[in-house]
């Protein structure tokens, strides 16, 4: 039925005359259960399903969609976006034009061992409860307070694209995520707070392979510790050892969304802001030679899973920096036209109710070929920042903070006493060039990459190595008992 309607779609388009026609059809399943506190807070479960429509008109693109499986709601639906590109049209200098792809006919299916709707309601809630008291218990071994947010869903995704080039692509895939907020209180010491989002392209077996129950609270042991014992970081310039969670964040904020070519041509200037790389910086430094980052979709069971774009094209590796240089940009068929190259399959939709845009998918900087102790080996006076609580970045990407929760002192090149609030604030490039080298590990971290007016928000994946950064001063940021 879906495949008659798309086809349906194309062929009313065609005897409109369009330049281009695109039919999209999404269904999104998602369900949540959230435990505060210990207690269940709420359980929701929601589907949203339609179809999506995309015309190119004397070079203007409209977009409209229904929720309604019909084929007259479907010739509505692509008469509205036929109207809507004739308007554009008429106040346009410069014409779309879509870059010549090869359309891809293919079909991903991600099967999943344990379906999230396998696992009973009452299940998923005791492994909540179980998780939580672990957590309790952990923290008040140390005699703190713990107020805790644990919630465990799925996003299920069914998507089926059909162009005027030829494309069809059918994409069914599950992703299941689990995520913590907890805050450990200290009469004495104040407050501190850790999160993470864990998310992967599978079914319930993904959360079990986590163990929160036993991985959570050695989380909070780790947290207790700082807010217990932890003390100022060092004043002076230091050598500094970054985690994979904090090197995902600032390769997918300082790297992936200025790479983003509708951002590079100002097109986010309104929501998400401007970019620091301008088209004649391809091609020049940015950081050392070690550095490395790249956005595959093409990753399996990774939550940033996307192998072909929402316009048929088939997704690969993006070398967003090459060795220290900028060298790439994520683009759709539109922005490969403007810039004179191949799409790379980077345009995505959050629903079937909204136009596909420039996104990532799982953006990390690429390993090198030191172990954690060669990293810190011959640091004499250090600090290893582990995670991070707090993060923030400009609108160019260029200027950015991160304050860090477990973090170690580093001193004749082993692991010493806790560090608190250890601020890392610096330029793009100065980072980029004070690391001088990057761990064999790889680890991911999943999120929700917020763009676009209306907001999309997609499910990604970051991450990388550890990393090593020569020289850097750091701040302290003022703790809740200051």
């Amino acid at each position: 039925m879906v495949e008659d309607l798309l086809r349906f779609a194309l062929d009313e388009a065609g005897k409109l005359g369009v330049e281009y026609a695109e039919a999209r059809y999404q269904k999104d399943i998602e369900e949540a259960i959230i435990l505060k506190n210990g207690s269940p807070e709420i359980t929701a479960r929601s589907v949203d399903e339609g179809i999506g429509i995309r015309v190119l008109v004397n070079g203007a693109l409209g977009f409209s969609s229904t929720p309604f499986l019909t084929r007259s709601a479907v010739r509505k639906a692509v008469k509205s976006a036929f109207s809507m590109a004739m308007a554009a049209s008429r106040l346009m200098k410069n014409g779309i034009k879509l870059s010549a792809e090869e359309t891809a006919r293919a079909k991903i299916e991600v099967k999943p061992r344990i379906g999230f709707e396998a696992v009973e309601l009452d299940a998923k809630i005791e492994f909540l409860r179980e998780t939580d008291s672990a957590i309790l218990k952990a923290a008040e071994k140390h005699g703190l307070k713990a107020t805790r947010f644990l919630r465990v869903g799925r996003l299920d995704l069914e998507k089926r694209v059909m162009n005027s080039d030829g494309a069809d692509v059918l994409t069914k895939i599950p992703r299941t995520y689990l995520e913590y907020f907890i805050t450990l209180y200290s009469p004495q010491r104040g407050s501190i707070q850790r999160f993470q989002h864990l998310g992967e392209a599978r079914g319930w077996e993904a959360v079990e392979a986590w163990r929160p129950a036993d991985s959570f609270p050695d989380e909070v042991e780790r947290v207790a510790a700082v807010l217990l014992r932890g003390t100022a970081p060092p004043r002076d310039s230091v050598d500094v050892v970054l985690g994979p969670e904090i090197v995902g964040i600032i390769c997918h904020e300082s790297a992936g969304h200025p790479g983003e070519a509708d951002r590079v041509l100002g097109r986010e200037l309104a929501q998400g802001g401007d970019s620091y790389i301008k088209p004649e910086l391809l091609g020049t430094k940015i950081g050392s030679e070690v550095v490395t980052v790249v956005d595959d979709p093409t990753i399996p069971r990774s939550f940033g899973y996307s192998p072909y774009d929402d316009e048929g094209v088939k997704g690969r590796e993006r070398r967003l920096i090459e060795n220290g240089i900028l060298k790439e940009l994520l683009h759709n068929r539109e922005t490969a036209a403007v810039f004179g190259v191949r799409s790379n399959g980077a345009a995505r939709s959050a629903g079937y109710d909204l136009e596909p845009i420039i996104r990532m998918s799982t953006t990390y900087m690429k390993p090198g070929d030191h172990s954690f102790e060669e990293l810190i080996e011959d640091i004499r006076d250090g600090v290893y920042i582990r995670s991070y609580q707090e993060w923030n970045i400009d609108d160019k990407r260029w200027n950015q903070r991160y304050v860090g929760v477990e973090a170690y002192r580093i001193v004749d090149g082993e692991l010493r006493d806790p560090v608190r609030n250890p601020v890392l604030e610096m330029t793009t490039r100065i980072l980029y060039s004070s690391i001088d080298a990057v761990g064999k590990d790889l680890a991911f971290f999943a999120g929700y990459c917020g763009k676009g007016d209306p907001m999309q928000g997609i499910p990604v994946w970051m991450g990388g190595p550890h990393i090593r950064l020569r020289r850097v001063r750091l701040e302290v940021a003022p703790s809740p008992a200051d």
